[in-house]
């Protein structure tokens, strides 16, 4: 069973807690058309991926009705995270969301989405955004299957990091 709870200051140490790491199989090559942006799949050779660990002030979200972060608990254990934030631009905005390996497949990701989209309706928000990499090509079909559309990218954003990179920053919005 899937339970969702708030951040509070008794379980806010369970904050990046879970595995991300997830294996790059393969990544989307963007196409912008007339009718806005599409994309095909294009195989790579296997890697293991995981991000680094948002840095988060859990005070900064308790009790804070411009932030939020929940918890997915599955039988009572902490599986998924999902931070939001109010943006500039009256978007709900997904800083991070994050099932735990052990916990995939479980539904777990749509009850975070779900949850997100109650949030920004109880907030009067236009949407939610997120954003992702091309290579995350599990997590861009996710967010394609929970009506998430591609509003756009960048191909730059993450050469600071790595100037031989090829990720794509891609943003998925969701309209209320």
């Amino acid at each position: 069973m899937i339970k969702l709870m708030e951040v509070n200051k008794f379980n806010s140490h369970h904050i990046n807690s879970f595995n991300g790491e997830f294996i790059v199989k393969s990544k989307l090559i963007l196409d912008v058309t007339d009718d806005g942006i599409s994309y095909t799949v294009e195989p790579v050779k296997p890697y293991k991926k995981r991000y680094e660990d948002n840095l988060i002030n859990p005070d900064e979200y308790i009790n804070n009705s411009e932030r939020q972060i929940f918890f997915a608990l599955f039988d009572n254990n902490f599986a998924g995270q999902i931070i939001l934030r109010r943006n500039w631009n009256q978007y709900a905005y997904v800083e991070d969301i994050c099932v735990d390996v052990q916990y995939r497949k479980m539904h777990i990701g749509e009850r975070l989405i779900s949850t997100a989209i109650k949030w920004a309706k109880e907030k009067e928000l236009a949407g939610i955004v997120l954003e992702t990499q091309n290579n995350n090509v599990t997590a861009c079909k996710f967010y394609e299957s929970c009506d998430f559309e591609i509003g756009g990218f960048d191909k730059y954003l993450y050469k600071g990091i790595d100037a031989d990179t090829d990720e794509i920053a891609i943003y998925w919005y969701y309209f209320l």
